[in-house]
């Protein structure tokens, strides 16, 4: 296993680009969007510099492939991030200038549709992080969130391990963005059961691997950025996480048993799957609807690793993706899950 290469962290008062890779939804929702970069200021103390597609919905790949090429390659710049998530990045990937990027390494957060673009910088070597978008976590309604707001900021400016922990409360529903009022009130949280381990007897350390579960099927569909040699990923830590689009556990169970007859799931002793997002305005479960939801994600992903990864350990649950808090998990960085101690360790 090659040793990544973490970026040099920005300070406070560095400027940091903000991009959107996939959707231009600031320009359509600006109270979350604003919000986020407002907290940038005042509570990271860095300088959001927006470039020409951040706002413009329907910006084309070659838009946004040149605000991603201009941010890396501008030296007062010293992080990326990106507003949020989308469905069309995987149009920007083929128009990537890989040795620009490569020659001008730069911390990149975001998740989501921006697996696309974490997977791209793996390839190059470089570590990314996954979480912390503009609107969502950074625009979070009435206040950061502690827990996200600790993580972003340890995986923003400190170099090192991170001990994640898990929450006694979290939230997956929402309100309307485009009403002011949603952002006088807490979000909405539920008691959460902690962490729950399957076959927790090793220790597990290597260079995270995954992201969002619906990106990482259609990226196989694409045949971009996933090696044919699944050698390549011997050893490494799977981190899966599912969206707001709620896919069936039937639907996760068949994309995981064809990355497991790839043979892709068997290189990976030990897995992270998020805490299911269960709710979303076109399917506003109620409490019992999401944890059948949730008990049927896990469900399928066991099902799945029985036949194809018999041995490696597996943490559900865990706060990363979409959910409210949010972890950051450095994409390609290391990863230690200490099953034994019921631990899990990221390197930032």
């Amino acid at each position: 296993m090659s040793s990544p290469t973490y970026p040099p962290k920005p300070a406070p008062g560095d400027r940091i680009a903000i991009i959107s890779p996939s959707s231009g939804l600031p320009g359509v929702l600006p109270l979350p969007y604003e919000l986020g970069l407002k907290r940038l200021r005042e509570d990271f103390g860095l300088e959001p510099v927006e470039y020409p597609a951040t706002r413009k919905m329907g910006a084309t790949p070659q838009e946004r492939a040149d605000d991603i090429h201009a941010a890396f390659a501008d030296p007062t710049i010293k992080a990326v991030m990106a507003t949020i998530g989308g469905d069309d990045q995987i149009t920007v990937l083929p128009l990537l200038d890989r040795e620009l990027i490569r020659a001008h390494p730069k911390p990149f957060f975001g998740y989501s549709d921006n697996t696309n673009l974490l997977i791209a910088l793996r390839n190059l070597g470089i570590v990314g992080y996954h979480g912390a978008a503009v609107m969502t976590e950074l625009g979070r309604p009435y206040a950061l969130h502690p827990t996200t707001a600790d993580s972003v900021r340890a995986a923003l400016f400190t170099s090192g391990p991170y001990e994640l922990r898990p929450v006694q409360r979290y939230g997956d529903t929402s309100r309307d963005w485009a009403d002011p009022a949603t952002f006088d009130v807490e979000p909405d949280a539920q008691p959460a059961e902690g962490w729950v381990w399957h076959q927790p007897e090793r220790v597990v350390e290597g260079r995270s691997w995954g992201g969002n579960v619906e990106i990482l099927s259609w990226l196989l569909m694409a045949d971009r950025e996933i090696e044919r040699d699944c050698a390549a990923y011997e050893g490494s830590v799977l981190f899966l996480e599912t969206s707001e689009e709620l896919p069936s556990g039937e639907e996760v169970f068949r994309i995981l048993r064809n990355m497991g007859e790839r043979g892709l799931l068997a290189r990976f002793p030990a897995l992270l799957m998020a805490r299911a997002k269960a709710w979303s305005f076109e399917q506003p479960n109620n409490a019992e609807s999401k944890r059948r939801y949730a008990v049927e994600q896990r469900e399928a992903v066991l099902r799945a690793l029985a036949t194809y990864a018999p041995h490696s350990m597996a943490v559900f649950d865990v706060d990363f993706g979409h959910t409210d808090p949010q972890l950051v998990i450095p994409y390609g960085g290391l990863v230690r899950v200490d099953g034994p101690a019921r631990r899990i360790t990221v390197t930032y």
